[in-house]
């Protein structure tokens, strides 16, 4: 995985509570067995009117967000099936961040073991990001040492994350790395095992 420290880029506004991994990812895309390919799936039934037609309403659509990085939206996000594909469509979109009230709890884990940083702040803050994203070419930078999120004029939150999730995402280890980190002693211990 690709470690997390700091990541500065484009903000996107989805106004929008409760959206569900069904909208983030529709079920007839889970047929991939691969991590990558999802994101030209990417919130499908909102993104398009029909199967070649983008939906020029729909958020992410708006030439303004382009190439945006930091996606903030409203309360629950990530609500409903515990699908893992819903984080991997985000970050196969261009995603390293998504910034809410709050989040759904298998979701928000699922983020976390796949390099994509959720970030909780208050309502009035991501009210005021939502408000900001509204401007072209609107920025934040989010320093995961600092645990802060900050613009160039002078907004500057601070979030909490799990000491554990925090340094595997600094690092850009899964449990799987972590676990290469013991190989020496699994080693040892096969070898005094026939």
């Amino acid at each position: 995985m690709e470690p997390f420290v700091v990541h500065k880029g484009k903000v996107a506004g989805l106004d929008r509570a409760n959206v569900d991994t069904d909208q983030i990812i529709p079920k007839q895309f889970l047929k991939r067995i691969e991590r990558t390919g999802f994101g030209q799936f990417l919130f499908y039934d909102w993104r398009y009117i029909d199967e070649n037609t983008p939906n020029p309403d729909f958020e992410l659509n708006r030439p303004e967000n382009a190439g945006a990085t930091i996606l903030v939206a409203n309360e629950n996000f990530g609500c409903g099936s515990s699908r893992e594909h819903a984080p991997w469509a985000l970050l196969d979109y261009g995603f390293r961040a998504i910034i809410a009230p709050s989040f759904a709890d298998i979701f928000y884990n699922n983020c976390l073991k796949n390099s994509l940083l959720p970030i909780k702040l208050a309502k009035e803050d991501v009210e005021y990001l939502l408000k900001k994203a509204e401007a072209a070419d609107y920025e934040l930078t989010i320093s995961l040492e600092e645990q802060a999120v900050y613009d160039e004029e002078g907004f500057r939150r601070t979030f909490e994350i799990d000491p554990y999730r925090k340094q595997l995402l600094l690092k850009g280890w899964d449990e799987i790395d972590l676990t290469f980190v013991y190989e020496p002693y699994i080693v040892e211990y096969e070898k005094s095992r026939p």
